[in-house]
């Protein structure tokens, strides 16, 4: 029987009644606002150890104060009504988080997907494309392991293949237009999506990502829409590290996880795609979604994929998904373009100081234009874990790649100061 908005909005408990029945939210505590504060100001937010100075917060991140108290608000408010907090905002919540996603993004609320990570949301992209036996995916020898082992999935079921390019040799030498010629080289007429990642977390190499979307653009202009490539992008490295918008890269689709350099609640992300891309991907999780919800409701057909199909449903920490809009505020009160520059200015100061490192061999670019907010290197007659263990007796939290070969890292983030850099670099110098 047919079922109009109202009778579907009444039986799924979203009536104007319903919401009327759930718990009267608190008044939300004010939270300071981060415009015009300085750093030291903004590090006070972070509850990290401050006996330890934090170089790998591009791992995991520490919430920040109004992050911290926007999930434990919703965390309250879940835990006093559970029924009536997630049923009436099962279908509003998410669409509030989108529209703080795009616009920080770039692009429009109906152009994102949620997903809980960067492995989330590149997966979907993957077994959704509609592969045929013959087609390829063409990735980078450079990628994560979950970027290829999706890859590696998808195609395995398809019946396609897959390929790794190497776009350059030696990552401290990288060069822009060597990689934009390598890309060019290495596309064929079989291959249906090409998978990049924005900055390496193997070497700390940043790609020319709108360069490389060119590439892919002036190929697909002899190609019909049935071959015609997608570019998939991992950007978690660049998302929340780089003054970027994310929209007008060039890319297909853009996977993210918020809870690294955005500093956003852990276990959320972002899937980003364009408005017509969406349509080319089967979701393989069902939503929960007005669209898609309202289409069964009526007995329809959902229609072309859309980006809110591509959220996968089921219950989730919705106390952390629906507080994801408190750290891109943070974000845009500390201005983007100011963070960029922040994280620039740590970054090449530590690869400064360990370039005067008779030991130490750098192997991110110098460039700013090749590199973001990691730094990769050796020391010569240690292991990258061996120097990992040095430096956290020295107080010093760094990391090692999980790559072969793998390097030490270090990255500069908001919660770092120039001293503590230049600390770092001296307790890297003074390895045994």
């Amino acid at each position: 029987m047919p079922i109009d908005r109202r009778r579907f909005i009444v039986a799924t408990g979203l009536s104007v009644a319903g919401g009327a029945l759930a718990r009267a939210q608190a008044a939300p505590k004010a939270v300071a606002s981060a415009a015009g504060r300085d750093w030291a100001w903004v590090r006070e937010q972070f509850p990290a150890r401050r006996d330890l100075a934090h170089f790998s917060m591009f791992y995991i991140a520490s919430h920040p104060r109004c992050v911290t108290d926007a999930i434990e608000k919703l965390r309250r408010e879940i835990d006093e009504d559970p029924f009536g907090v997630v049923e009436h905002g099962l279908f509003t919540r998410p669409g509030q988080v989108r529209a703080a996603a795009a616009e920080y993004l770039g692009g429009h609320a109906d152009e994102v997907a949620l997903t809980r990570c960067t492995t989330e949301g590149i997966a979907h992209v993957y077994a959704g494309v509609r592969l045929r036996p013959g087609q390829e995916v063409l990735t980078t020898t450079h990628d994560h392991y979950v970027h290829q082992e999706a890859v590696r999935l998808a195609t395995s079921k398809a019946g396609a293949g897959m390929r790794r390019l190497a776009l350059y040799d030696d990552p401290a030498k990288a060069d822009a237009d060597e990689i934009i010629a390598r890309l060019r080289q290495g596309l064929r007429p079989e291959t249906r999506v090409v998978g990049l990642t924005w900055v390496h977390s193997s070497t700390g190499v940043k790609l020319p990502i709108r360069r490389l979307a060119g590439v892919v653009r002036e190929a697909n202009a002899a190609r019909g829409a049935d071959d015609r490539m997608l570019l998939l992008v991992d950007g978690v490295h660049g998302f929340g590290s780089e003054d970027e918008t994310v929209a007008e890269m060039g890319c297909d689709f853009f996977a993210a996880g918020t809870h690294k350099w955005i500093f956003g609640p852990r276990g959320t992300g972002i899937l980003w795609g364009r408005r017509e891309a969406w349509a080319q991907l089967q979701p393989t999780v069902p939503a929960f979604e007005l669209p898609p919800f309202e289409a069964w409701m009526r007995g329809q057909d959902p229609g072309a994929t859309q980006a809110v199909s591509m959220s996968p449903g089921g219950f989730h920490a919705y106390e952390h998904m629906w507080a994801l809009p408190a750290a891109f505020q943070f974000h845009k009160e500390l201005g983007r373009a100011r963070v960029a520059a922040r994280i620039h200015e740590l970054n090449g100061r530590i690869k400064d100081g360990l370039l005067g490192l008779r030991r130490v061999k750098l192997h991110t670019p110098r460039a700013d234009s090749l590199s973001a907010g990691l730094v990769c290197f050796e020391v010569d007659g240690l292991t990258a874990d061996e120097v990992v263990r040095q430096l956290l007796a020295k107080r010093v939290v760094a990391s090692a790649s999980p790559y072969y070969p793998s390097y030490a890292r270090l990255a500069g983030s908001l919660l770092n100061s120039p001293e503590e850099v230049d600390a770092a670099v001296r307790a890297v110098g003074g390895l045994s």
